[in-house]
């Protein structure tokens, strides 16, 4: 099914942007953050909240930012704390900021640096989180190394407690956090995607010969993940399972840029990409499934897709679904454009 954008639209970015968040720690509305990425201007982040009418998308604050925005996460248990890797005169950065007490003031341009990720000698890429709840790790990767840090936002403090080298992976690009599993990331490199031990910092390649663009894991069941792929879209896999994924979806037209598992809806799944489009999947997967290449794959794929948002005239990098309302999504294209949809539709095919 194709369609236009019956969505909510907030206009409010000024500049080219890559990057929104879920502002999961806000219990009491459906709360993102966005960051641009301007190559002359000073950049910005928005504080971007749903009325309470779910009629608008309104600036509840505006925020100065003095490199552009390649990676922002918000942290998971203090909606006023996020992160942020950045270019700067030197190279590339990463940061945890706090925004400060508002008291009715939309736009307060002095964002609270709580502490610099420093120590890195390579190319920062990502900034993670564990996604539930509160966690005193976090995790910066950058093209050779990922960082394991002991942090305490509360007074402003970051320490490396270990490090785990890359060794001959060529060029670490990201990765993700396992809800299920605190010792456990997921880090995609450019030709395979890897799972570490955080405790030993050891590794064991789990998918090769892959340029993985995007993994995400699925939050309600364990071991199941979603890649973003070039040569074949997007793939479930089990991770007890590597040998096959358990489905193939047929993925972008262009490159598939992004993919997110519903916080809530255990078989959605939102992917994005350089095509100016956001597909919304019905990912069934069971351990008996027989994969992309049984009879019929065709038909369950065309199945699985349950709709495509096509309003949009730029690449789409960003995707969130809303952890306060897990039938609502935003997504924001590169040129600044942030629209909030609903999948209740969709909900009753579940």
């Amino acid at each position: 099914m194709q369609g236009g954008s019956s969505g909510i639209v907030y206009g409010g970015l000024k500049y080219q942007a890559r990057c929104i968040a879920d502002v999961r720690a806000d219990a009491g509305s459906t709360t993102f953050l966005a960051g641009t990425l301007s190559l002359k201007e000073e950049n910005e982040v928005h504080l971007i909240r749903l009325s309470p009418a779910e009629s608008e998308l309104v600036c509840d604050g505006l925020f100065y930012h003095p490199n552009e925005i390649w990676d922002l996460k918000s942290c998971p248990f203090d909606h006023r704390v996020f992160s942020t890797v950045y270019t700067s005169g030197e190279g590339y950065g990463a940061a945890v900021w706090k925004i400060p007490e508002q008291h009715g003031q939309s736009n307060s341009p002095q964002l609270e640096q709580l502490f610099e990720l420093t120590g890195h000698t390579g190319k920062i890429r990502r900034v993670l989180w564990w996604p539930l709840g509160k966690h005193d790790k976090l995790i910066s990767i950058d093209d050779r190394n990922i960082f394991l840090w002991n942090i305490d936002t509360s007074n402003k403090s970051a320490k490396v407690i270990s490090q785990g080298s890359a060794d001959m992976l060529p060029n670490l690009r990201g990765g993700a956090w396992d809800p299920h599993n605190h010792n456990s990331i997921a880090a995609i490199s450019d030709s395979s995607l890897n799972l570490w031990d955080l405790r030993s910092m050891d590794k064991s390649t789990a998918i090769e010969h892959a340029h993985i663009r995007d993994v995400d894991y699925n939050p309600k069941k364990q071991n199941i993940i979603a890649t973003a792929e070039d040569e074949f879209g997007i793939r479930l896999w089990d991770l007890r399972m590597l040998k096959h994924p358990l489905k193939d979806l047929p993925g972008h037209s262009h490159w598939t840029w992004t993919v997110r598992h519903n916080p809530e809806y255990d078989e959605l799944l939102l992917s994005a990409g350089t095509d100016s489009t956001v597909n919304l999947w019905l990912a069934q997967v069971s351990s008996n499934d027989s994969g992309p290449d049984s009879p019929g794959s065709t038909k369950r794929q065309e199945e699985s897709l349950l709709n495509s948002y096509t309003d949009y005239e730029d690449s789409i990098y960003g995707i969130a679904w809303s952890s306060h309302d897990p039938s609502l999504f935003a997504s924001l294209s590169y040129d600044g454009r942030v629209v909030l949809e609903s999948v209740k539709p969709y909900l009753q095919r579940k």
